[in-house]
């Protein structure tokens, strides 16, 4: 007897429980974007391997270690299963022309993947949802998915989850800064972990969120970003918190926070929370002016986020929140020569009314199926036996109280059955 197959380490089954939260999670999505006019949008999981390592940066550990990169042996080509969407999203917006009558506000949900140790909150397959509002400049647009996010942590019922933000300034303002970094982590070389020295050339922003103590040390005396940053990057920054704190929505300002991906520019920002442990980030994101004109189309800003369904289901879960489960309405019991029929054309009849129908399957006893319709967890049990199917009737049976059961003539019943899961 052949070993059963087993699902590919990091990319998991989503069982029936879980994926019904999920799919109650992308209603209360659906409608949280609509409220704030941001629209869906759908991208291909397989991109050219150009689109990421011109949008996310060839330096980033993302593009170095991270992706699922193959070649197409047909084309010749090499695609990479995406491991974020901003930038599926802007080459999209670019080869459809979406700017072409004015800013959009646009959103998405769906698997990304990448190449990593797995560990609790941290998958090879993973989902995001993330809001991208292309086209729209200056720091309105990123009060406004900042304001968007605390907005969905209140509706869920979610607490804890705090808010840093910082600024980057601008692709010159950074060369300035960068140059300065250098020195000063070259200066104490010696301190560096494999990691950080490796960043130093490349990537050096990104030893500023080392979790290494001894690098921490190092970069708690490096100069500080805001130093060089212009009139117009300032004043970004400043309205920005000023949005905020008008709207009530609390932050720290964190001068070490840089995001790993090489399209940011000015806003940064994540959300965090203390109860994911290692993979406290639920959502980050911050603005990307460049990235237009970095993948070949016409320049035009951008802001955006992307927030982990994975890490937000488990703090659901942690914080005792259960999606509101539908169980069926009804479930049907047959028995008796020619109530097969009856009771399958009964609950497909039902079901056109707007009724969840289950209809047993399998045959046994009144006894054994009421049984199975008791763990259903079905408000009624729809008994249908030789009785009823000569007196074209169906007897009602409340699962959850003490109502004595009714029959009930077929021909009344999906009129009657609203009654019966009120309670009266």
């Amino acid at each position: 007897m052949s070993t059963p197959l087993q699902a590919v380490r990091g990319m998991n089954d989503v069982l029936p429980d879980e994926a019904e939260q999920r799919l109650w999670l992308e209603g209360v999505l659906a409608n949280w974007f609509a409220r704030y006019g941001y629209r869906h949008m759908r991208t291909p999981l397989l991109e050219h391997t150009a689109l990421f390592r011109r949008a996310i940066g060839e330096a980033t550990d993302i593009v170095e270690k991270e992706m699922y990169t193959f070649t197409d042996a047909l084309n010749n080509e090499s695609l990479t299963l995406r491991p974020e969407a901003t930038a599926s999203t802007v080459r999209a917006a670019i080869e459809h022309s979406l700017l072409y009558e004015g800013p959009r506000r646009l959103w998405y949900q769906g698997p990304m993947y990448r190449h990593e140790r797995p560990q609790k909150g941290r998958y090879r397959e993973f989902y995001q949802f993330g809001a991208e509002a292309i086209g729209f400049a200056g720091p309105q647009a990123d009060a406004e998915l900042i304001v968007m996010c605390a907005a969905l942590w209140k509706e869920l019922g979610l607490e804890g989850i705090r808010l840093e933000l910082n600024t980057i300034g601008s692709s010159e303002e950074r060369a300035a800064y960068r140059a300065d970094l250098v020195k000063h982590l070259q200066a104490h070389a010696s301190a560096l972990d494999a990691d950080a020295t490796r960043r130093l050339h490349t990537n050096p922003l990104r030893v500023l969120d080392s979790k290494n103590p001894r690098v921490r040390e190092v970069v708690a005396g490096a100069p500080a970003l805001m130093g060089y940053l212009g009139e117009a990057s300032r004043a970004h920054f400043e309205q920005l918190q000023r949005l905020l704190a008008a709207a009530g929505v609390s932050f720290t300002v964190n001068a070490k926070l840089v995001r790993g991906l090489d399209y940011y520019n000015l806003t940064v920002f994540e959300w965090i929370s203390d109860r994911l442990g290692a993979q406290a980030t639920v959502c980050g994101g911050g603005r990307y002016d460049g990235l237009f004109a970095q993948l070949g189309g016409k320049p035009a800003p951008g802001v955006g986020f992307a927030a982990g369904v994975e890490r937000l289901m488990a703090l659901l879960a942690a914080s005792g929140r259960a999606a509101p489960g539908r169980q069926a309405d009804a479930y049907v019991v047959h028995q008796g020569e020619g109530t097969l029929e009856y009771a399958f054309t009964l609950a497909e009849d039902l079901r056109a009314a707007g009724y969840a129908v289950v209809l047993h399957a399998g045959g046994g006893s009144f006894k054994s199926q009421m049984k199975k319709a008791d763990a259903n967890g079905a408000a009624l049990a729809l008994i249908v036996g030789e009785d009823e199917l000569k007196a074209a009737a169906v007897t009602v049976k409340p699962l959850r109280d003490a109502r004595p059961q009714q029959q009930v003539a077929r021909a009344a019943l999906a009129a009657r059955l609203r009654d019966f899961l009120k309670g009266s």
